[in-house]
């Protein structure tokens, strides 16, 4: 059973993590107008990635007698700029929801909330990866610049990731 302070916090974090989703979405769409369809492909599989976070946390909220309580997703951007800044943008975001997820491990361990801890350790060492990701891209993005042939081969190499392996159940 999780108290009610925790169940508020992770029905925000699920507006978070559906909010994430609609922007890798967004960025994906961007990506193809722009004609990189390999930063669109691994947007777009970022987006499917974080429909599964939602739904790990929906079904954790659920299966610890909490409720949902679903709140509208705000509406993301459509332009990004340079495929640099989508990546700077991409960083900043997904350093914004290292801290979210930090601040609920915070709660569940000042609740000695010993079952969400636990839950919420998955997405501790996801989020670490998550920025590693991004950070792994943006390094030759720097260097490339706005050098189309590097973009280019950056783009290739983009459009070959592999789809995201579900999360483990709670």
């Amino acid at each position: 059973m999780i108290s009610d302070k925790m169940q508020k916090e992770l029905n925000e974090q699920v507006n978070k993590e559906f909010y994430s989703a609609y922007m890798y979405l967004a960025m994906s769409a961007y990506c193809n107008t722009i004609g990189l369809p390999g930063f669109a492909h691994w947007m777009r599989l970022q987006y499917e990635e974080e429909n599964m976070h939602v739904t790990r946390m929906y079904d954790y909220i659920l299966n610890q007698g909490g409720e949902i309580h679903l709140k509208a997703i705000e509406e993301p951007p459509t332009e990004y700029g340079t495929p640099i800044e989508v990546f700077e943008q991409t960083l900043e975001h997904e350093q914004f929801i290292t801290k979210s997820i930090h601040k609920l491990m915070s709660l569940a361990v000042q609740e000695t909330d010993y079952a969400t801890q636990t839950f919420l350790q998955w997405y501790v060492t996801e989020q670490v990866e998550e920025e590693a990701n991004v950070n792994d891209i943006l390094l030759p993005l720097r260097m490339v610049g706005e050098d189309k042939s590097g973009l280019m081969l950056i783009d290739q190499q983009l459009s070959g990731r592999a789809a995201p392996t579900p999360p483990p159940e709670n």
